[in-house]
Order: structure tokens, then C-alpha cells, then sequence
């Protein structure tokens, strides 16, 4: 068993057991939020990079997303996928096997005339391109543009391989030789033309098995940020990776840290473009640069100049209010959020200023504007917390679950629990704390019966490869284990989702019916027994508690600090007196075992303390692992009451079965008993007693006979 002390880190634990220890560490603890109610509601998570930077690019409508084949990224701006293999196997298509073997002779010369004089066989945007790849090779980037300026010199027809190929490699040759030139500007130009012809050329139809179209927004980009002009650069970057481009990921977080490096004088002019600006917004808003602790010198030397330069910007009003909300500005965050509109977010940054400012009728409106505006899919990846619990941040989750919070406050359970519950599995310990103990069991079995219809059992694969439940099979076994321990018995069956343990609950509240109802002492004994046993060792699926104290929710392994139950800002005094009327029974990790030892207990009262299986319920139960003080009982009892057995030497460890029909005649026995030890002491007398009232009888007897002859 593991301890989560809260709100520490994962604790990793040295566990000592009977045949040895074990190091093992606890898993990742989702976040609750209803664990802390306040900070829940205070902050702003921060957003995803990845899905910032999504809304800065632009699809172009008709370029393919690139695909595994090409999809490999590289470490610097624009760099190219390494895609050497993907190239020599896409160079052989379309050619015979002589013409194959001729192009890879060719791409060991180093002479691009030469490439053309002993090509001249092959078709010619063949024998052309490889002559200008070559010459790129050797260095000659004038020559290579002039080879694949002739290929695409071509009549379309005559070059519906290499087209591509061409267009990429020219602009990478254009921008080569700006490097080497004065003419730089010009270059640079016609290099971004080349590669938008690229891009053309993918989407007319021209073969681009190596996805050149997309890997052009990267160079493309690049040659933007040569000539200064990062606006374009952004815009690139994140077009490429809005088409499935890791590359373009990777170049535009390279970006975002050159960006940090700059003087402040030449971002401050940067910070002017609306593209950059949403760069910077979303880098901050991501923490893209630090996660928990201080932030960078450099991030905050940032913050003050988006701060200072985007006053008055209506542009991403709503991520600007975020980052400044974060930051702890909240006037200015209210300022931009009456120009961000009606996005989620914006509403979101609304509800949580209506509660600093302790409005809470408007948060809650906020927050249901909020919910509707965020779609249902939108997720921003997962997070860490600041306490190292993980998030599955899906925005509508989120801010259901934290409107969540006000509706308990003003006493709508249930609408809290359906908004927790609609997360599923992001915030099922939530939803599962107020079920159980929030809301009364005719609220949680009518909620259940009209919206969580059971789903389709899982088959015995994948419950031995450990396919987690759906969420609502586990709403529907907490449902039926709050009913047998509120002994319900003939409603729980039902809502378990396996039949075997729809058995087990059926046979468990059976012997809970007998137990109460048999006449004969035996056999009520016999039915509280098998109970307790159920109790005991079917105790976690069939009676814990999803959340606290039993934490059926982990398989009862680990278990989580619970916070501090009282009235307070937001929790109102309904709310705590109904945690209080649903706590456990007695309130303890494994609740379930002190419930199979009372019923143990119960068992061994209505048992001759003289029968064998007297001592073995006591024996039994003592094993049972609830505490050492109902163990000591146990054996206090056994020693006080019961007999002598000769296993009694390792009680509590080494127990026999008891044997209930011996226990029937002890009924007879122990009566017997009885009367012959208190008779022992007048046993001669009674046996002179007993001669004389025979004699008497028998005479008696003999003259009444004689009386009816002389008759």
C-alpha cells in the first residue's frame, strides 16, 4: 500500500514484507479538482505550444500532409527531412533496369557535363536534373540552377517526375548563391519564388514522392528570415506544420529562442507584426521555455515588452488577456478581454475575474458561455501540475468541472456531478467523490437508470490484458457496491458489470437476508460467517468505496491525502453534512474487513462456545488484517470462551474450516453437559434415590394386581 501525501510529490516507497522488501514507486495521480477548490478555480493552466501555433498557419488548400515515409526532423531551420533512402528508391521509378543502373553510375561523378554527355540515353529531366544535382554537389550552385531552370524549361509532358525535384532544388541553389553574391535581395526573391512553385507544381499533380511541396514552407521560411522578414517566416513554419511537418515544429521553437536572444531594440520593432507577436503570446501562454519555479530572466525581459507593446492591440486579444492574466495583470487581462469576443477562452478568462471579484452568478454565466464556445474535441495535451499530478487538458472539460465547483457551493449536486462526470475519465475521481458521497443513493440510482445504460461487457481478453473499464461501467459498479452497503441487496446485483460479480452480490446479500431471518442459531451463524468471508475477500469489488478511504479506483494499492472536510468560501454546510452522513463505516483504509470481522463476530455469538467452530470464526477473523487491537480480541475471546483445539498454538494463522454440523449437536451436548456436572456431586444419593422409587413402583404395581383377582 502506497500513501500519496498530498501536496507532495509521488512518493517512492521501501515496502517491507513477510518475504522480503520491494522499491517500487506509486503511478502518475490524475489532478482532482475538488482537491483544492481555490486554485482550481484561480488559475489559468497553461496552453499547449503545439496547439497555439496550430492557429497561426494556413492550410493551402490542395498540398497532401506529409506522411511517415518523409516525416523525419532535423535540428536546424528548414533543414530537409533525411530522406537519402526515400530519394536513390524514388529515383528508379519509371526506368528500366539499365536506366537505373546508369543513374546511380551517375551519381558517383563529381563533373556535371559529364553527367550530361554519358546521360544522354535517359529521358531529359532525368539526365538534366541529375547533371544540376550534381553540380549542387560539387559546389557550383550557378551551374545546378541553370540544369534544373532547363528541366523546367520543358514541356509538361516531358517532365512529370522531376518537376518537383527541380523547383526545390533551385530555390535551395537560388539561396545558395545569395550567400556568395551581392545581388542578395534578388536572389532571395526568386529563391521564395522557386519554392512556391513548388508547392504549385505538388498540388498540379506532379509527382512529389519525397513531399517536396510541404518541405518547401520550411526553406521557403527560411530564406524569409535571411531577408528579415519573420512575419513570413512564422507563418511558414507553422503552415508547415499545420501539415504534418515535424520540421516545422522543431524550426519554429528555434525561432521562438532566437527571438528570446534578441536585443531589445530590434524585438521591440519585431513585436510591431502581428505574426510574431502570436508567436510570443503563445511561447508564454505555453510556458514553452520552463515549467514550475522562477521563469527566465529572459521571459520576463519579454512579458514587459509584449506588455508594453500590444496595448493597444485587438489582435489575439483573448490569448494576450491569457498571458497577462498568468501573469498576474489582471487589469490589463480585463482591459484586452473587451476586444477578444466570444471564445471560450476569452469567456473562461471572464468567469475566473467575476470570482476574483467575487461575483459568482456572473462566473457561473461565464463559465456556461465558456462551455458552449470551446468545441467538444479541442484538447490541449497533457500537463503537469505544480504538485506533479497530471492533466489531460481538454478546455470544455475544464471548465465544466470548475463550474462544478460553484454549482456544489450553491447546493446543485447533481448538475455538479453530470459536468464532472461528462470529462469521463479526466476528472472520474472527482465525479466519483461526489457520487458516493455527495449525492444520496436515490439521486445516484435515478441518474444512473435514466442516462448510463450499461455497455457492453468486456470479453475475458481484455480484461486479462487489462483494458480499463468504460467510465460508465464504473459509475454503474459504485452505484452497486453504495447499494449493498446501504443493504439494498436485491437492487445492487444489476449494476456490476461482470456476471460473476453479479453472483457474488446476489449469493452476499442472500447470506446477509438468512443471517437475519433463520430460526436455528446454526444456521444464522453459518450465513454471517460466509458473508464475512465474501466481506473479506471479494470486500473491494463488491463494498469499497471508489475514492476514500478504500480507493477501489487504484485496486486499493495507493491511496491520496484527502483534503480537510468543513464549511467554507466554497464548500457550503449541505455539502459537508452530506460527506459526513456517507462516510465509511468505520472511516479506515479497507473499511470492508472491519465489516467481515463484525459479521465474524456475529457469527461466533450465535455458535456454542464449546464447538470447533467457535474457535475457528475467532481464528479466522483474527487473520483477517483489519487491526491489532480486534485481533488481540479475537483471541481474548477464543481463550476466555472457547475450547481447547490443538491448532490453537498459531491461532489466527492456522485455522480449520468450521465444521457447522458438529456445532448442531453441541446444542444437544452443552445442555447435557450441564445437567451432569451440576448432579455430580449428589450421584450417590440420587442412585440410592433411584433403587428405592424402582422398588417403590414395582411394589405398587404387584398390589394392584392382587386387588383385581380378589375382585
Amino acid at each position: 500500500m502506497f500513501t500519496r501525501n498530498w501536496p507532495r510529490h509521488l512518493l517512492c516507497l521501501s515496502l517491507s514484507l513477510p518475504l522480503g522488501s520491494a522499491l517500487a514507486c506509486g503511478p502518475d495521480f490524475p489532478m482532482r479538482l475538488l482537491d483544492n477548490r481555490a486554485q482550481s478555480l484561480a488559475e489559468l493552466p497553461e496552453g499547449n505550444f503545439q496547439f497555439e501555433i496550430n492557429r497561426l498557419g494556413h492550410a493551402i488548400a490542395g498540398l497532401k500532409n506529409v506522411t511517415a515515409a518523409t516525416n523525419n526532423p532535423s535540428s536546424g531551420y528548414g533543414d530537409e527531412p533525411n530522406y537519402a533512402d526515400q530519394r536513390d528508391q524514388a529515383e528508379q521509378a519509371g526506368l528500366t533496369v539499365e536506366q537505373q543502373a546508369l543513374v546511380k553510375q551517375l551519381r558517383t561523378l563529381t563533373d556535371a557535363h559529364q553527367v550530361e554527355a554519358q546521360g544522354a540515353s535517359l529521358p531529359a529531366e532525368h539526365m538534366l536534373y541529375l547533371a544540376g544535382a550534381v553540380a549542387f554537389s560539387a559546389g557550383d550552385h550557378g551551374l545546378a540552377a541553370e540544369y534544373f531552370q532547363k528541366v523546367l524549361a520543358l514541356p509538361a509532358d516531358q517532365r512529370p517526375l522531376r518537376s518537383t525535384w527541380a523547383a526545390y532544388s533551385l530555390g535551395r541553389a537560388l539561396f545558395a548563391m545569395s550567400a556568395e553574391t551581392d545581388a542578395t535581395p534578388d536572389l532571395l526573391a526568386q529563391s521564395r519564388k522557386a519554392f512556391e512553385q513548388t508547392r504549385q507544381l505538388s498540388i498540379n499533380g506532379f509527382s512529389d514522392p519525397l513531399e517536396l511541396g510541404v518541405a518547401s514552407l520550411g526553406e521557403e521560411a527560411r530564406v524569409a528570415r535571411t531577408a528579415g522578414d519573420w512575419n513570413s517566416a512564422v507563418e511558414l513554419y507553422a503552415t508547415q506544420n499545420l501539415h504534418g511537418s515535424a520540421v516545422g515544429y522543431t524550426s519554429i521553437k528555434l525561432l521562438m529562442a532566437d527571438l528570446l536572444a534578441m536585443p531589445d531594440d530590434q524585438l521591440t520593432e519585431l513585436l510591431k507584426g502581428k505574426p510574431v507577436q502570436q508567436l510570443v503570446t503563445a511561447s508564454l501562454i505555453s510556458r514553452l521555455g520552463w515549467s514550475f519555479g522562477d521563469q527566465p530572466p529572459n521571459e520576463q525581459k519579454l512579458i514587459k515588452l509584449l506588455q508594453s507593446n500590444t496595448r493597444g492591440s485587438l489582435d489575439n486579444a483573448d490569448r494576450l488577456a491569457a498571458m497577462n492574466y498568468q501573469q498576474g495583470d489582471y487589469a490589463s487581462a480585463k482591459a484586452f478581454l473587451e476586444h477578444a469576443g466570444d471564445g471560450g477562452l476569452a469567456w473562461w478568462l471572464r468567469a475566473k475575474l467575476a470570482l476574483r471579484e467575487g461575483d459568482k452568478n456572473a462566473a457561473a454565466a461565464a463559465y456556461a458561455k465558456a462551455a458552449q464556445a470551446f468545441p467538444q474535441n479541442e484538447s490541449w495535451g497533457e500537463r503537469r501540475t505544480p504538485d506533479y499530478d497530471f492533466e489531460s487538458l481538454q478546455p470544455k472539460c475544464r471548465v465544466e468541472g470548475e463550474s462544478a465547483i460553484l454549482a456544489l457551493q450553491r447546493g446543485d449536486y447533481l448538475q455538479a456531478f453530470d459536468q464532472l462526470y461528462r470529462s469521463q475519465s479526466t476528472y472520474w475521481l472527482d465525479a466519483a467523490t461526489v457520487a458516493e458521497r455527495v449525492l444520496t443513493v436515490d439521486e445516484l440510482k435515478h441518474y444512473v437508470d435514466t442516462q448510463v445504460p450499461a455497455p457492453p461487457a468486456l470479453s475475458q481478453q481484455d480484461r486479462d490484458n487489462y483494458v480499463p473499464l468504460p467510465v460508465a461501467a464504473k459509475l454503474r459498479n459504485l452505484l452497486g457496491r453504495r447499494l449493498l452497503r446501504e443493504e439494498r441487496y436485491g437492487e445492487a446485483p444489476k449494476y456490476f458489470d461482470s456476471v460473476e460479480l453479479q453472483q457474488k452480490a446476489t449469493w452476499y446479500g442472500q447470506l446477509r437476508h438468512d443471517a437475519e431471518s433463520k430460526w436455528w442459531p446454526t444456521k444464522r451463524a453459518f450465513a454471517y460467517y460466509y458473508a464475512a468471508t465474501v466481506a473479506r475477500f471479494d470486500g473491494m469489488e463488491l463494498l469499497g468505496y471508489e475514492m476514500s478511504p478504500d480507493y477501489a479506483t487504484f485496486g486499493g494499492n495507493y491511496s491520496l491525502e484527502t483534503p480537510e472536510l468543513k464549511v467554507g468560501p466554497l464548500m457550503a454546510p449541505g455539502e459537508v453534512q452530506r460527506q459526513q452522513a456517507s462516510l465509511a463505516q468505520p472511516d479506515e483504509r479497507f473499511h470492508y474487513r472491519f465489516v467481515a470481522t463484525a459479521l465474524a463476530s456475529k457469527a461466533a455469538d450465535h455458535l456454542p462456545h464449546g464447538s470447533q467452530a467457535f474457535a475457528s470464526v475467532l481464528c479466522k477473523a483474527s487473520s483477517w488484517g483489519t487491526s491489532l487491537q480486534e485481533q488481540s480480541a479475537f483471541y481474548r475471546r477464543y481463550v476466555e470462551e472457547g475450547p481447547y483445539v490443538v491448532w490453537a498454538g498459531d491461532f489466527g494463522h492456522q485455522c480449520q474450516e468450521p465444521d457447522f454440523q458438529r456445532a448442531d449437536k453441541r446444542y444437544v451436548t452443552q445442555v447435557t453437559d450441564a445437567a451432569r456436572s451440576a448432579l455430580r456431586p449428589y450421584k450417590k444419593p440420587l442412585q440410592i434415590g433411584s433403587v428405592i422409587a424402582v422398588t417403590a413402583a414395582a411394589l405398587v404395581v404387584i398390589s394392584r394386581r392382587r386387588r383385581r383377582k380378589a375382585q
